[in-house]
C-alpha cells in the first residue's frame, strides 16, 4: 500500500509540473523538452494497469482521505493529455 501512495504522490506532482509546464508552452506557443517528458509519463502511468489499480482503491476508499488525488480524475488527467496533444499538433 505504501508502494502505491508513493507512486499516487510522485503521479499527482508530476501533473501538477505538467500544467505549469503546459500553461508556459501555450503562452509561448511551443512545448518544451521538459513538457514533453513529463507528459510521456503522464500517459505512460495513464494507459498502464496500475492507473486504474489506483484508482479503483480511491474508489474502495483505501486512500487517505486527505491525499491529494487529482491524478486519479479521468477527466483531469485526460484533458491534461488532450491539451498537450492538441499544442503538439498546432505546433508540429
Amino acid at each position: 500500500m505504501e508502494k502505491r501512495l508513493q507512486r499516487i504522490r510522485r503521479m499527482e506532482e508530476k501533473m501538477e509540473k505538467a500544467l505549469s509546464l503546459l500553461h508556459e508552452a501555450e503562452e509561448k506557443g511551443c512545448p518544451s523538452p521538459a513538457l514533453q517528458a513529463v507528459m510521456e509519463e503522464l500517459d505512460a502511468y495513464y494507459t498502464s494497469p496500475l492507473w486504474m489499480e489506483d484508482f479503483q482503491a480511491d474508489e474502495q476508499g483505501l486512500l487517505p482521505r486527505d491525499m491529494k488525488r487529482g491524478i486519479l480524475s479521468q477527466d483531469g488527467l485526460w484533458n491534461l493529455l488532450s491539451d498537450y496533444t492538441a499544442l503538439t499538433r498546432n505546433n508540429g
